[in-house]
């Protein structure tokens, strides 16, 4: 290779995907590098669908910026041509009272996000394929719904490329040798460039701590399932939308999708599952999550066979507060890191993908990314 890239971007998820699109549409000289063939099922960003909603608890800055992503999923749709986005409402089910309910609440008044509430009379009229208990509230988010997530992974891809980017796969980072000019060692060359943004999702777990950065990731393995309708089309994208509760089973949240991925099957997971070693993922024991949800499916999904048919995986990549990590390295400032993003990055990609441009590039970002901090850890980090 001849020449200094502007900026190398390490891993190819819908997050670095999304911040290598976005450098190549400012005409930054990018590559983007992903150590696995693509399409792959081995991260956090394949399969076909993820929940998208502007309705986000006490998390006030992430349904802040959910307002931009709206906007540029719809602006990825025009360019590429590609449905992306499913308008089917988001409902957030649980009792009042609690920090996630009354949070959303609080959000979606202050920001004049569209929406209902109601009690079980309403559901009941609304959504006679669910039980809850009588003393149970909800909030339909009209803005929410499903993203076709394999479809907007390749859209940033295929966007990126066309706007001059160049993207290797089955190439993975072997080393980083940090300076003004950055040397990024692969499994067949090596690359020089002026920034660097590490968006490695699980494998941050052992690339971060090779450079010096200690957070304290954890890496789920999280049991995707499908569950057969009773009745067909019961639960379709035009009668019952995404939803959400938290806490639903212990202290974990519980959400799910209509049935469009697999016809006659709805999507419903546990919002967390068992620590797994990103390279040896199947050797861990999730029992205990099939059958936290399969009581849960029972007792509120009553026209569902409380038996999933179908199970898939995917990671996330765990932290404690669930906040993510959107930063520049405390030491090098040309490296940027993208991490831990806790099972709810997906939706929010593109404007993830714009800040850590625009760290890239030198720019002030366009949110106040002090909630996304690395130094929140420092007190536990060895930097």
């Amino acid at each position: 290779m001849s020449g200094i890239y502007d900026t190398i971007v390490v891993g190819a998820g819908i997050e670095g995907s999304s911040t290598a699109y976005y450098l190549a549409k400012q005409g930054q000289k990018t590559l983007l590098l992903e150590q696995f063939p693509l399409p792959h099922s081995r991260g956090s960003s394949h399969g076909q669908s993820r929940i998208t909603r502007k309705a986000y608890g006490p998390k006030e800055h992430y349904a802040v910026m959910m307002n931009e992503a709206f906007h540029l999923w719809e602006q990825l749709e025009r360019e590429s041509k590609t449905e992306i986005f499913i308008n089917t409402g988001m409902l957030c089910v649980g009792e009042p009272g609690n920090e996630f309910f009354d949070g959303t609440i609080k959000a979606m008044r202050k920001h004049n996000i569209p929406m209902d509430i109601f009690g079980s009379d309403e559901a009941k009229i609304k959504y006679p394929m669910i039980s809850y208990p009588k003393d149970f509230t909800y909030i339909l988010d009209h803005s929410g719904g499903i993203l076709r997530a394999d479809k907007a992974l390749k859209a940033f891809q295929d966007q990126f490329e066309k706007f001059g980017g160049d993207l290797h796969d089955g190439e993975a980072m072997v080393n980083v040798i940090p300076g003004k000019v950055i040397t990024v060692n692969t499994s067949k060359s090596s690359y020089k460039c002026n920034n660097l943004v590490l968006t490695v999702g699980p494998w941050a777990k052992t690339i971060l701590p090779a450079l010096g950065v200690h957070i304290p990731l954890r890496p789920l393995r999280i049991t995707v399932c499908y569950w057969k309708e009773k009745i067909p089309g019961q639960y379709a994208a035009n009668r019952f939308p995404a939803f959400v509760q938290h806490p639903a089973v212990d202290n974990y949240s519980v959400y799910g999708l209509p049935s469009e991925e697999y016809p006659g099957h709805v999507k419903i997971c546990l919002h967390f599952g068992p620590d797994i070693d990103p390279d040896n993922r199947d050797t861990v024991d999730d029992k205990w999550v099939l059958d936290k949800l399969k009581s849960y499916v029972s007792k509120h999904f009553p026209n569902l066979v409380p038996e999933p048919s179908i199970l898939e995986t995917c990671i996330y990549s765990w932290l404690p507060d669930e906040e993510f990590v959107l930063d520049k390295h405390p030491a090098w400032k040309n490296i940027i890191i993208g991490a831990g993003f806790s099972g709810h990055g997906f939706k929010l990609s593109p404007v993830v993908g714009k800040v850590l441009g625009e760290m890239a590039m030198g720019k002030e970002p366009s949110y106040d990314l002090s909630p996304c901090r690395i130094d929140r850890f420092f007190s536990r980090s060895k930097i």
